[in-house]
């Protein structure tokens, strides 16, 4: 995003998230907005003229937020439509970035019910969980991100793959990336994981294993890499036989190898 469009989210997101503290039933609210907000994604992507007009920098704050109310004012609940005036009134350097900022703010309105739920360090795994599963399962991800084929149909079979599986937020947060995809489903899903951890003060460590780590040592782990990077982390672990010992990490762009593998390929490297 640019510069314009991005303090326009943080001034709506701190808006939400002031809105959804002060609810008497936050839980629902947050949910039903989060919800709104994709279904009113739905209808910009649906109808360009109005996905234009709703951010069009030439018209006046008062025009863009009457326009929306004269949209959705009877479509969405109050609290979606009071979300959607905030970020209409404001400045976006592009209409398809003020729709990104919508589907970033229902991202964020679930994760919020989450977070009143309890459950958020849970919807983080998961979404991690449900990341690798489509790595490895390569049929799926194909069709998921087949941008030929109907949105719905594949929503329908994520749904059944995820039915019973994993919270309700989490189903709901995958649902909404297939059919709207920013990359590709593996990436969009693992990015909503680092959201939810990000909503927590804690930043993502990638840790690949030769074999799985116990509880104590996914601690011990979390600490250190907390010292030498100065913020809360939360370990996102997988395993792979393949490295023989020892780890790989990954914490944004920068990656420490210091698996067993690794250290034989710069051993032969030197050698050659």
């Amino acid at each position: 995003m640019h510069a314009a469009s991005r303090d326009a989210l943080a001034n709506v997101s701190t808006q939400l998230d002031t809105a959804l503290s002060a609810s008497d039933n936050a839980v629902a609210v947050a949910a039903q907005t989060g919800t709104e907000l994709f279904d009113v994604v739905d209808v910009l992507d649906g109808d360009r003229q109005l996905r234009v007009a709703v951010a069009d920098a030439s018209a006046s704050a008062d025009q863009r937020a009457g326009l929306v109310s004269a949209v959705f004012a009877n479509k969405v609940s109050q609290s979606t439509l009071e979300v959607l005036i905030s970020a209409a009134r404001l400045v976006w350097s592009t209409p398809r970035e003020f729709r990104a900022g919508l589907v970033q703010l229902g991202r964020r309105a679930l994760l919020r019910s989450a977070e009143k739920q309890g459950q958020l360090a849970q919807v983080e795994d998961e979404l991690f969980r449900l990341s690798r599963i489509l790595e490895r399962e390569s049929g799926l991800t194909l069709l998921l991100d087949d941008r030929s084929a109907d949105a719905n149909r594949k929503r329908e079979l994520l749904a059944k793959v995820l039915y019973g599986k994993v919270t309700s937020v989490t189903e709901a947060l995958a649902l909404q990336v297939i059919g709207r995809r920013e990359s590709n489903a593996i990436d969009d899903i693992n990015s909503l994981s680092k959201e939810a951890a990000a909503l927590q003060g804690r930043e993502v460590a990638n840790v690949v294993s030769a074999a799985p780590l116990n509880d104590g040592q996914n601690q011990a782990l979390a600490q250190k890499l907390e010292r030498i990077y100065g913020r809360a982390m939360n370990i996102h672990a997988e395993v792979d036989p393949s490295l023989l010992g020892g780890l790989i990490i990954r914490v944004g762009d920068e990656v420490i190898d210091g698996s067993t593998s690794g250290k034989l390929e710069r051993l032969r490297a030197n050698l050659a």
